[in-house]
């Protein structure tokens, strides 16, 4: 048994209602929203139309209006994040694709769509029960659609997994062991970025977990009922560091420290970061064991889910490597997904904040070695290794299919990969009832949050007609009236 290739995506599904290509903003010049310019300026020119990029530090905003002139993007506005309802009604912007930090989320997707414009946001869809709500209501207010980014759907090794947990070969899923390795490199950047504060991103359950949770959802064609979750911030901070008895010296940009980030040894930090600090005060490369950081980096839950199975999930943000173990256990047999993403941190590697899943790394290091295994065992019968497909770029190619389906609209997706706000407030329910487990030490039903709409039991599992990307999200010419409220957005 092999796991197919996903087909080419058809051309030029996503348009506007005369045909034209849609128009877009994009709210948050930070890191993230760069993969998004690259496809609104390259390979899906043909049907989008980039117009301006928003962000609070006008520093930011400038580098990424320079990035798009370099390209022949044409006029781009910059503008205040406050402006956003008069730009989008100015500029007759068809969609918002939101990158701002999670706690901004749900109000700028609340105000774009109230504005007159579709959104596309990056996981998480938002932060708290509230972000939830809010969203939920603006859609039904105003019937427009939210897309939410979730790549790792993607990835060709978990749709490998999907599709043997779809096939039934290994019968119905009674548990799933997932656990997720975050290094010394990757993990130690959540601890020096915004996302330090609970406040700004949810802590690690929200912002990373909702990609991890989300993947389960969607394997199982399930929603999540019950959590239980424990941990605590046991490696970072400046108690741990007292108590394992390291010596800090403030903001750490000296390459002797590992864990150290130096802006400067790296010409686009440089330019988008260090260079705008006078702007905000913003600073790129806290030091991970000193200031106030209010998130965990080791965690673990039980997830109950409403057909039956339970996940046991474990987080841990500071391996000496990086990857993720699932293993799926079923009536018929076992399905396990091994993935090395990067084998190892050297002292050398210093602290550049790589994400290996996006940067290819060394292949191998002692050991232990980068790539990733499939193999399916039933009952009764000897182990099968799945062969995965991987394809060109990032994820394994997986972000080049997303954002094919986000500008061009869905293929025909036997998989269901496309997702919308259902989506991610299914994902983002483990997290939020997982934070509020750890708060009060005891188990916690989704159905006691009030979230919004009520979670269907087959989330991700939607044909594509239905799902936030397809071509029902179209923009139609009624502008409904917006928030005046202003954003918050540092980037």
């Amino acid at each position: 048994m092999t796991a197919e290739p996903t087909p080419e995506h058809a051309p030029t599904a996503l348009t506007s209602t005369d045909g034209s290509p849609l128009r877009y903003l994009v709210v948050g010049a930070g890191n993230r929203c760069e993969m998004y310019l690259r496809s609104l300026l390259e390979e899906h020119a043909d049907v989008a139309v980039l117009v301006g990029i928003g962000d609070t530090n006008p520093g930011r905003a400038e580098y990424f209006r320079a990035f798009a002139a370099e390209r022949s993007a044409g006029s781009v506005i910059v503008f205040d994040p406050t402006d956003l309802e008069a730009v989008v009604r100015a500029e007759r912007v068809d969609r918002v694709i939101v990158t701002t930090p999670d706690h901004t989320h749900a109000q700028l997707i609340c105000r774009a769509l109230r504005a007159g414009a579709d959104v596309v946001v990056e996981k998480p869809l938002t932060v708290d029960d509230a972000g939830t709500r809010a969203i939920a209501h603006a859609v039904e207010e105003t019937g427009r659609t939210v897309v939410v980014t979730f790549n790792y759907r993607y990835s060709p090794r978990n749709t490998a997994l999907k599709e043997v947990v779809q096939s039934g070969r290994i019968g119905r899923v009674t548990s799933i062991d997932f656990t997720w390795m975050l290094d010394t490199v990757h993990g130690a950047d959540y601890f020096r970025r915004w996302h330090r504060l609970k406040e700004n991103s949810g802590g690690l359950l929200v912002h990373k977990s909702s990609h991890h949770f989300d993947l389960v959802n969607w394997w199982l064609s399930d929603s999540p009922e019950r959590v239980y979750a424990s941990g605590g911030l046991r490696f970072y901070g400046p108690d741990n560091a007292a108590a394992d008895g390291r010596v800090r010296h403030g903001r750490a940009v000296g390459s002797q420290d590992p864990f150290a980030l130096d802006l400067r040894t790296d010409d686009r930090l440089t330019r988008l970061y260090l260079d705008n600090e006078k702007h905000d005060g913003y600073r790129r490369n806290q030091d991970v064991f000193e200031g106030e950081i209010t998130i965990e980096d080791n965690l673990a839950l039980v997830v109950d889910y409403a057909q039956g199975a339970t996940l046991s999930y474990s987080l841990n943000a500071h391996c000496p490597w990086e990857g993720y173990r699932v293993a799926v256990n079923g009536t018929r047999g076992r399905a396990e997904l091994d993935v090395v993403e990067r084998a190892a941190v050297l002292p050398a590697s210093g602290g550049s904040p790589v994400d290996p899943s996006v940067t290819a790394g060394p292949d191998h290091d002692g050991a232990r070695h980068r790539g990733d295994r499939l193999v399916v065992q039933e009952h009764w019968g000897a182990a099968e290794e799945i062969t995965i497909h991987t394809g060109e770029g990032s994820h394994g190619g997986g972000d080049r299919l997303l954002l094919a389906d986000v500008f061009r609209g869905p293929h025909d997706d036997p998989f269901g990969r496309p997702s919308d706000y259902r989506d991610g407030i299914a994902a983002v329910a483990v997290g939020i009832a997982g934070n509020r487990s750890l708060e009060t030490g005891s188990p916690v039903r989704v159905r006691e949050l009030d979230l919004g709409p009520v979670l269907s039991r087959t989330v991700g599992s939607r044909p594509a007609s239905e799902a936030g990307s397809g071509p029902d999200a179209r923009p139609t010419s009624d502008a409904v009236a917006g928030s005046s409220e202003s954003a918050e957005v540092p980037a």
